[in-house]
């Protein structure tokens, strides 16, 4: 909505529209007996308050958990299980109920994601927050880890899954964090990811075996430190790796490039924030990440893919990895002007100009919201009726809505 559309509204008392936020697909704490939510589920706001506080934004959410934005800026989580261990710990560990995260500043959050067990935000004052898993967590942080030892072990005693693991082997190998009837993941994926997994050298893996959980995650959020002069604009947290958009447009990645999914024409890990030099000259407007994939759309509403595509989620009707950032050119795309993006873990939505929505991608839960768990690997519209589509928010298995319905 613009400005004049906002004018109007207040004047016409028929234009008077609520945020809602739904919900579908596969959210632990949230979800009946553990099971997928097939269709859009209502989110509901508590308001202990009573300040009238509502939905401003979704955010997606992580492995297990869910993320929003409160208009009175407060960073909301929900839908974890206390039998999950780290994503029980990243959320703060809040379950069916969405509540407020505790940051270390009383800034607004403007934007926030997740990845499986990071997170990161950005406030109105342009400050930049990580936590969760530290391998995801870049050098810069100019505020020290405050790890959570000793605390951390005794809220996943039995639960860790041995966290100095592979992201790959606590789920793609049938680890059952989420201790309900989702348990794996198609072997589709499984020998494809096990034979990309990082090579550790035989002093690096003696050092991992021997380390405990704690000394791999921090709970506390930490601020990043981007240079001098930088300030960004968005960011996005895939499985291992994030995203930062500068107010250039200028797109910085850093993390684990396993499948390219950091863009630099490579499988290179990047330790520090590094420009992808083939979008220079492209003004990058919008990013995501999902597990191993990343998307972005540019301001002429073109939207770019690269990373891993073991189930289509780049889109590009075909099963193969990108290192460097590919044009998606799907039929269905043709003539339309992408507004807003976001992935999870193996599916990927985009909404355009016009307000429908699109979705590709791994299926199984039903987090494409076609109606069916048919994987698709390329862009397919997604039916909304009685609503008007904001933001759309892919979480690891779920999907969230922001749209905004006449009251």
């Amino acid at each position: 909505m613009n400005g004049r559309e906002g004018e109007e509204c207040v004047k016409t008392e028929q234009c008077k529209e609520a945020a809602v936020v739904y919900m579908w697909g596969y959210i632990p704490g949230a979800s009946p007996e553990k099971s997928p939510i097939l269709s859009p589920s209502t989110v509901r706001l508590p308001d202990p308050s009573g300040v009238g506080d509502s939905w401003k934004d979704v955010c997606g959410g992580g492995c297990g958990f869910a993320m929003a934005i409160s208009e009175s800026g407060k960073l909301i989580t929900w839908g974890s299980a206390d039998d999950e261990g780290q994503s029980y710990l990243t959320s703060g560990k809040h379950g069916e109920t969405p509540e407020p995260f505790p940051l270390p500043t009383e800034a607004s959050v403007l934007k926030a994601a997740a990845g499986w067990a990071h997170c990161v935000s950005v406030t109105e004052t342009g400050e930049v927050y990580t936590w969760g898993w530290k391998e995801c967590i870049p050098s810069e942080k100019i505020l020290c880890d405050l790890l959570i030892r000793g605390n951390f072990q005794k809220d996943t005693t039995g639960k860790q899954n041995s966290l100095a693991n592979d992201q790959v082997s606590a789920k793609d190998q049938g680890s059952n964090l989420s201790g309900g009837p989702i348990s794996q993941v198609d072997n589709k994926s499984m020998g494809d990811e096990n034979g990309k997994r990082r090579k550790l050298s035989p002093a690096k893996q003696e050092s991992e075996s021997s380390t405990t959980g704690d000394d791999y995650f921090t709970i506390s959020p930490c601020l990043v430190n981007l240079g001098a002069g930088v300030r960004i604009t968005a960011v996005a947290a895939g499985g291992r790796h994030t995203l930062v958009l500068s107010d250039a447009g200028a797109l910085l990645t850093f993390g684990w490039g396993l499948y390219g999914q950091c863009g630099q024409g490579s499988t290179n890990d990047q330790l520090r924030p590094t420009c992808v030099s083939s979008l220079l000259g492209t003004q990058v407007e919008r990013v995501a990440a999902g597990l191993w994939h990343t998307l972005c759309i540019t301001i002429e509403g073109c939207v770019y893919a690269f990373g891993g595509n073991q189930f289509g989620q780049l889109g590009t009707g075909a099963d193969q990895a990108e290192d460097l950032p590919r044009l998606l050119d799907a039929p269905s795309l043709k003539s339309k002007h992408a507004k807003l993006v976001s992935c999870g873990a193996r599916h990927s939505a985009v909404l355009t100009e016009d307000g429908q929505l699109f979705s590709w991608g791994w299926n199984k839960y039903g987090q494409l919201g076609l109606g069916d768990s048919t994987d698709r690997n390329e862009p397919s519209q997604v039916s909304i009726d009685g609503c008007r589509p904001k933001n759309v928010a892919c979480g690891w298995w779920h999907t969230l809505l922001l749209a905004e319905r006449p009251i």
